[in-house]
């Protein structure tokens, strides 16, 4: 899964009700895809949304850390 695709499923968590108010993006910038793939999943899981299926650790890993 590419970087972009994980910032999109992000944006998509951070309308949840759970997170309105709340920032769960700006740390992104500072995350590697692997990194960031677990916050997203994280996100998605406290928010009670099923993780997207298309994504996975070994996607991440195969695109990279860039």
């Amino acid at each position: 899964m590419t970087r972009l695709a994980l910032l999109e499923r992000l944006k998509e968590v951070q309308q949840l009700p759970r997170y309105q108010g709340r920032d769960i993006t700006t740390i992104s910038a500072v995350l590697n895809n692997q990194a960031l793939l677990r916050h997203v999943e994280q996100c998605e899981e406290a928010a009670g949304v099923a993780p997207n299926a298309g994504a996975s650790t070994a996607a991440v890993h195969a695109h990279g850390n860039a």
